[in-house]
């Protein structure tokens, strides 16, 4: 298998084909065959949204990205536009 794909899932639209779909870019830009994206969204599918997220996150190297300082990772409650 390929090394793990560098990306981030931070940011992305949390849609399973969206992130499927983003996963699926980067791999091919990074040398991924077909075959082993295939083997991994394969997997995604296999089971529910949580199986989908933990298989993407066995499959990607965000750890040397390098992040915007003043992006705000926390979130608060009362910051969502939530009713």
């Amino acid at each position: 298998m390929a090394e793990k794909v560098k990306m981030t899932l931070v940011g992305l639209d949390g849609n399973a084909f969206s992130l499927m779909g983003a996963f699926s870019k980067n791999a091919k830009e990074q040398g991924w065959t077909k075959e082993e994206i295939s083997n991994v969204i394969n997997r995604c599918t296999s089971g529910n949204y949580d199986n989908l997220i933990s298989t993407l996150m066995e499959n990607i190297d965000d750890e040397d990205l390098d992040y915007d300082e003043d992006y705000d990772f926390d979130v608060e409650l009362e910051d969502l536009d939530i009713e």
